[in-house]
């Protein structure tokens, strides 16, 4: 099976509790990131400005991991980021619907927007 090619290739090809995250995490994104184009980068969906990536989501067997590329940079007063990767790189695990916070999610991606990197 070719690897996908579209986020909503990639959305696809998921087991249905895990598209249903990346769904979320996708309207989420378009609408807070306004001048962010999300697009398949290195293998997941990844929403970029000027070819800087700003914010994706990966699927793994169990969860979603959304990404903040600058999430070391905001305040996050629940906690729950967790530095990932290099450079200024957070995440977090999402294994359920129930995981989501749409206040706090939308919370750190107004945070991003304003650090003017997205």
């Amino acid at each position: 099976m070719p690897s996908p090619t579209t986020v909503d290739e990639y959305l696809a090809s998921l087991p249905e509790n895990l598209a249903a995250i990346g769904r979320t995490l996708q309207a989420q994104f378009d609408e807070a990131l306004p001048r962010a184009d999300g697009q398949m980068w290195h293998g997941h969906p990844v929403w970029l400005t000027a070819k800087t990536p700003v914010a994706g989501f990966k699927a793994y067997p169990a969860y979603v991991t959304l990404l903040l590329w600058r999430g070391q940079d905001i305040t996050d007063p629940s906690g729950r980021l967790e530095a990932a990767g290099s450079g200024r790189m957070s995440s977090v695990k999402l294994r359920g619907s129930t995981d989501l916070d749409l206040p706090l999610q939308a919370d750190w991606l107004r945070q991003v927007r304003e650090l003017g990197t997205a």
